[in-house]
């Protein structure tokens, strides 16, 4: 059982969330103050009316008359203050495992960071960590609290009759157990079949789409179009499925407070000459008051499946890091400081497509080298620069360098992040220790200049709103500037003069890829990813990935440097 736990993700995820005894003890205490006050209004209430009925004295009644309606507020108020603690507790909880999430995202291999998509990262810190941190609140506490209340409403039944806390406790099992198991189960049903169905649908009516001419020839398009009723009838049947399981969940609840009153009036009847009265009222109306803290149970055992497919997510984007570990680079003494030696060289994400073809590329990157590499989108090129970077570890062949990676190549991607802050820190952010005419000197060249300087405080001026502050190509030229003022003597860049207009990117290019060109000093190396090269380019060295084959190794074409 303990190993099982280990392997639930639910149960994985919680570890994030680093609950703590205390706050967790002061939500569940609040919790069964609050249903335990509901359960003992019930019973007195249940006492006074039978006592009522046989006319005492008025003050025989007072005390309980009060404690009533102390029973009444403090029901209200118990719970009131329940919601606040356990909000409070989940809400600090999910603070903690975003942070925790973040800490092992940058504790992470660099190169899996790098491959993680904005709008999933986004997901899973958002909304997927909320479905955790509900799962403190909606289902934990929820069933802890109705585990203690209703253990109390059975003792309570068994000082009156064994046979009616024995039926009581049946009908709770029930009501607390089977039912939101019957729900959950329905709903995880609809949810499979309706997506495996919905799927089948989407690709049927792709291919209607994207093939209608060839079908209509084959005389096919009958059939497709079958497939998809079908699909959609599965959607429809699986839903249906998944409700009717649902409703017998839904039912079993009134079901099973209709038997324990039943029961509860049968052994009433026979217990009529042998306990008081009040006694029998007690019996009758306390199992009425005993399935309200079980209502909840069906809400929580959903809210434990949705809790349960966020943290599967979760987990699986923490997991899948260990693919990415990478493998400490190849030193070569025979190398100087700023040269690559790549040998063989076959690329690509680890579980995707393979890249350089049957005998890899061979690559020399020396001090002043200009190297650009070209071809369309899905080639594998910023992927080449993510393993030169030694962010990915090679599939086959070898990446050699002459010392330390870190501090010798700097990759900097295509949609590097521009922060909320002022330009001069987004371009410190490269490196720390610039200084001002350094900061400018940049600026300058990226053809930022006049840009900057009508500003109203400058490079200090903050970029509210982060990268929507700024048009597309200021973006790209200001991610082009971080990248120069870098002092690392090789630089890999993605698509310098994406978001620029033809002639501007030309222009940008010819002055990177120029050892001469003023872009960037003679001696530093660069690699450029890009689509489309500039026909009066000065590169060294072309790596044309046009072809983008697996199978067929990347062409390098040499041009001597003037």
């Amino acid at each position: 059982m303990r190993e099982r736990l280990r392997g639930d993700p639910l149960w994985r995820a919680m570890g994030l969330l680093e609950l703590r005894g205390k706050p967790v003890a002061k939500s569940l205490g609040l919790g069964v103050l609050g249903a335990g006050s509901a359960l003992a209004l019930a019973a007195l209430s249940a006492w006074l009316i039978t006592r009522a009925w046989q006319m005492p004295p008025v003050l025989y009644l007072s005390v309980a008359v009060t404690a009533v309606r102390a029973l009444g507020i403090s029901r209200g108020l118990f719970r009131y203050l329940e919601r606040l603690a356990t909000h409070d507790l989940a809400l600090d909880a999910m603070s903690t495992a975003r942070r925790r999430l973040y800490q092992a995202l940058a504790g992470g291999p660099s190169g899996y960071s790098v491959s993680l998509r904005r709008g999933e990262l986004l997901a899973r810190t958002g909304s997927d960590v909320d479905e955790i941190g509900n799962a403190v609140i909606r289902a934990l506490i929820p069933i802890g609290v109705s585990s203690v209340v209703s253990g109390a409403a059975v003792a309570v039944m068994a000082i009156v009759s064994w046979w009616a806390a024995l039926a009581l406790a049946l009908c709770l099992v029930v009501s607390a157990v089977i039912a939101p198991w019957l729900a959950a189960r329905g709903a995880a049903r609809a949810t499979r079949e309706g997506a495996a169905a919905q799927q089948r649908s989407a690709e049927a009516v792709m291919t209607l789409l994207d093939h209608a001419p060839e079908l209509a020839v084959a005389r096919r398009q009958q059939g497709v179009l079958a497939d998809a009723r079908a699909a959609e009838l599965d959607t429809e049947r699986s839903a249906d499925r998944g409700a009717a399981q649902g409703a017998w969940g839904t039912a079993a609840m009134p079901l099973a407070v209709g038997i324990s009153v039943m029961v509860a009036s049968l052994v009433g009847i026979g217990l009529a000459n042998e306990v008081s009265p009040m006694a029998l009222g007690v019996l009758i109306l306390l199992p009425l008051s005993a399935f309200e803290s079980t209502g909840a149970m069906t809400e929580a055992a959903l809210q434990l499946q949705r809790s349960r497919g966020a943290a599967r997510r979760i987990m699986a984007m923490i997991d899948r890091s260990d693919d990415y570990r990478p493998v400490k680079p190849r030193l070569s003494p025979g190398l100087e400081r700023g040269e690559i030696r790549v040998r063989g060289l076959r690329w690509g994400w680890p579980g995707g497509t393979e890249f350089g073809g049957d005998t890899g590329l061979d690559l020399d990157i020396a001090p002043g080298t200009r190297i650009a590499v070209v071809g369309p989108s899905g080639c594998g090129k910023s992927t080449l620069l993510l393993t030169l970077a030694g962010l990915l570890n090679p599939v086959a062949g070898s990446v050699e360098h002459a010392e330390d990676i870190e501090s010798m190549v700097r990759y900097f991607a295509e949609d590097g992040h521009i922060f909320v802050t002022s330009v001069r820190e987004n371009l410190l952010v490269s490196r720390g220790d610039a200084v001002e005419d350094e900061l400018m000197s940049a600026i300058e060249r990226v053809g930022l200049g006049a840009w900057v300087r009508g500003l109203p405080d400058g490079l200090d001026t903050e970029l509210d709103a982060g990268a929507d502050s700024i048009s597309g190509g200021q973006r790209r030229r200001l991610l082009l500037a971080r990248a120069l003022i870098n002092a690392a003597p090789i630089l890999l860049i993605d698509e310098p003069a994406e978001n620029l207009d033809r002639s501007d990117a030309a222009i940008v290019q010819a002055q990177l890829l120029d050892g001469h060109g003023g872009m960037l000093e003679p001696e530093r190396a660069m690699v450029m990813v890009t689509h489309q090269l500039p026909r009066d380019h000065r590169a060294d060295l072309v790596v044309d990935l046009t072809a983008c084959s697996p199978e067929e190794k990347a062409v390098a074409e040499s041009r001597n440097r003037e």
